[in-house]
């Protein structure tokens, strides 16, 4: 396999197609929209209750963990779309453990928020 030769140009090209492949998810998957309010909501709190750096640190990553678990999710829902519409008990299965992975990362951002916010709800 031949290899390209590096290009300034192309890397920055890769942003916009990363930034585009946003644009898209936000503007055609309602579950991107759920996600979004929940992400400013705890954003928002966390700016309300002045949580700490190292509480920043495990919101970040667990608004991080939840988008990238919902765009591979989407990617892989849209993927066995391509290859079939039609009802596929082992689509059906990769789909949902897909689903599955997304709620996965949402529960883990649930505790996360949890440990973080119960202490400043009960000192108010």
């Amino acid at each position: 396999m031949k290899s390209k030769k590096f290009s300034v140009y192309a890397r920055l090209q890769s942003f916009v197609f990363a930034f585009n492949g946003i644009r898209v998810f936000l503007q055609k998957e309602h579950n991107a929209w759920i996600h979004l309010l929940a992400t400013i909501a705890v954003l928002v709190a966390g700016f309300l209750f002045n949580i700490r750096s190292m509480e920043w640190i495990a919101i970040a990553f667990s608004i991080g963990l939840v988008w990238v678990a919902e765009i591979l999710n989407t990617c892989i829902e849209q993927a066995m779309d391509l290859i079939s519409l039609e009802k596929d008990p082992k689509i059906k299965v990769i789909k949902d453990m897909a689903a599955g992975a997304v709620l996965i990362a949402a529960l883990i951002a649930f505790v996360v928020a949890l440990f973080v916010f119960i202490p400043y709800l009960i000192i108010m």
